[in-house]
């Protein structure tokens, strides 16, 4: 009866076992971006923005994934979808089922607009509250995502506004009305650092919302150069003062041996308890640096 017991619990901890959460990269199907943004849409297809594109639009990637050993084990390049405007530093990416629908966050004007899947603008667009007006170009709307549960985008800046301390998370309606902001309190910069602040947003099926923050450091020389992503979770709901839970920390660093710096920019939930995560590589920055694909478990 001993043995038995003993190799049943064996075999539940198989698949764990398996599961990889090792970077991938794909240079032969997947074109040097500065990949930013990442959802799934259906049919095993993931819609990617790259902040530096040519034009305004999005990728799309069909990946093959096995989710019990955590590996994307096939990927095609199914092209760029352009809507023939200017790229306007391009950073979340979100489907909407109801609409059958993207919502694309853009930088560089701070507005999200709405795509078709072929990759044209409806003319639809969220109605950011005025005070979003006071986003930087350089540190505005940066995440985006859509709860599927609760039928509500959520999308926030990189940085806090000018003359906040605290980072506002805005709700949207189906109806692309505001609804509840949130505030959250990102993580002080340790230390000097190239860059930090968020980077995404993700709703889960659970009713969490996870939040991605990242702090990157790039000396003089760019050998040593590290990446500490942390993904925190936060429960939206009646107390409009997020308190955060640390779920994971990625740590990244490059040095004459090691390529697998990340600067994690992108998140999806694919399955439940299932992530993937796409970072900027700056188009290949001189041949060192790599489009890295993560698939996380929690």
């Amino acid at each position: 009866m001993l043995n038995t017991r003993f190799v049943m619990i064996a075999v539940l901890m198989v698949p764990l076992s398996l599961f990889s959460q090792r970077f991938q990269k794909f240079p032969r199907e997947i074109p040097a971006g500065n990949y930013s943004g990442i959802c799934a849409f259906g049919d095993d297809c993931y819609a990617v923005v790259s902040d530096k594109a040519d034009e305004d639009g999005f990728f799309v990637f069909k990946m093959q994934i096995d989710t019990l050993r955590g590996k994307i084990r096939k990927v095609e390049n199914r092209g760029f979808r352009k809507s023939g405007l200017p790229n306007r530093d391009m950073e979340g990416v979100c489907y909407c089922p109801s609409s059958n629908s993207l919502f694309i966050s853009g930088e560089r004007d701070n507005e999200v607009y709405e795509y078709t899947l072929d990759g044209q603008r409806t003319g639809r667009r969220l109605a950011l509250p005025e005070v979003f007006r006071r986003a930087d170009s350089n540190y505005g709307l940066e995440a985006l995502t859509y709860d599927r549960v609760r039928h509500l985008f959520f999308t926030t800046t990189e940085h806090p506004l000018k003359g906040d301390s605290v980072l506002r998370i805005q709700s949207f309606a189906d109806n692309l009305l505001p609804a509840k902001q949130y505030f959250y309190r990102p993580d002080d910069p340790q230390g000097k650092v190239y860059l930090h602040g968020v980077s995404e947003l993700c709703a889960l099926s659970d009713g969490r919302l996870l939040v991605v923050e990242r702090q990157v450091y790039v000396p003089r020389l760019k050998i040593g150069a590290k990446s500490i992503v942390r993904v925190y979770a936060v429960y939206p709901g009646d107390s409009a003062c997020l308190e955060k839970h640390l779920v994971k920390e990625i740590r990244t660093r490059l040095t004459l041996t090691k390529r697998k710096f990340a600067n994690v920019e992108g998140m999806c939930e694919i399955a439940s308890g299932l992530w993937m995560m796409v970072a900027d590589s700056q188009d290949q920055y001189k041949g060192v640096l790599r489009d890295w694909f993560l698939l996380m478990k929690e």
